[in-house]
């Protein structure tokens, strides 16, 4: 088992940044992927970025050039700095990890609401 916690959220204008952290109560070296995803009012749950434990990196098309995920493995942290905000970026983000070992463990952080007014 694996506890993910997400912090960094808020409310922010339109064109601010905001960089959500989420950190783990074990090494993220035992994850095979970590990523951020996302739910808005009456949509459904959908991939921001995805990050490999080979470093290979992936974006949501709307959010390419505007956020970037990165780690620390030392603080077992993985990042998503969120930059040029709109409000269609309000949702609540969610820290995802998948560890892939006899079987194939997911793990969620509880969630953290970010609100871009316009």
């Amino acid at each position: 088992q694996m506890h993910l916690v997400e912090t960094g959220g808020g409310l922010v204008q339109a064109g601010g940044s905001l960089r959500l952290s989420c950190r783990t109560d074990r090494s993220i070296l035992n994850l095979n992927t970590m990523g951020w995803y996302r739910q808005a009012p009456g949509k459904e749950r959908e991939l921001v970025a995805i990050l490999s434990s080979g470093g290979s990196i992936n974006y949501e098309d709307s959010v390419k050039g505007r956020f970037t995920i990165s780690r620390d493995n030392a603080k077992n942290t993985v990042y998503l700095q969120m930059n040029s905000l709109k409000p269609e970026d309000t949702a609540v983000y969610y820290c995802y990890g998948e560890e892939v070992a006899a079987f194939t463990y997911e793990y969620w952080g509880q969630g953290t609401q970010v609100t871009v007014s316009s």
